[in-house]
């Protein structure tokens, strides 16, 4: 069954899968649209509609830098815990 989306949000959905650093599949599910429309989306996208180049490797570079960001998270919490453990046990 057809949603009838408009076209602000079809310009929408086609620069959120292409800067947001998401796979295609997760944007299209987020937005609950079918992979295959927001791909068709993309497809008949004019150049107007899409984002500089350089908006999308700012993108791009964005999302390394977030996923990098969380693992040194994930990895300091890790240390710090292990420095409680041994702390405890030279007691």
């Amino acid at each position: 069954m057809a949603h009838g989306h408009t076209d602000e949000f079809k310009r929408e959905a086609v620069r959120i899968a292409l800067t947001s650093g998401l796979s295609r599949k997760q944007v299209a599910s987020d937005l609950g649209v079918g992979f295959s429309t927001l791909a068709k989306w993309i497809q008949k996208s004019k150049p107007d509609d899409l984002p500089p180049p350089t908006d999308i490797d700012l993108a791009k570079e964005n999302a390394r830098l977030r996923k990098e960001n969380r693992l040194l998270t994930e990895e300091r919490e890790i240390l710090k815990k292990a420095t409680v453990f041994f702390a405890g046990q030279s007691k």
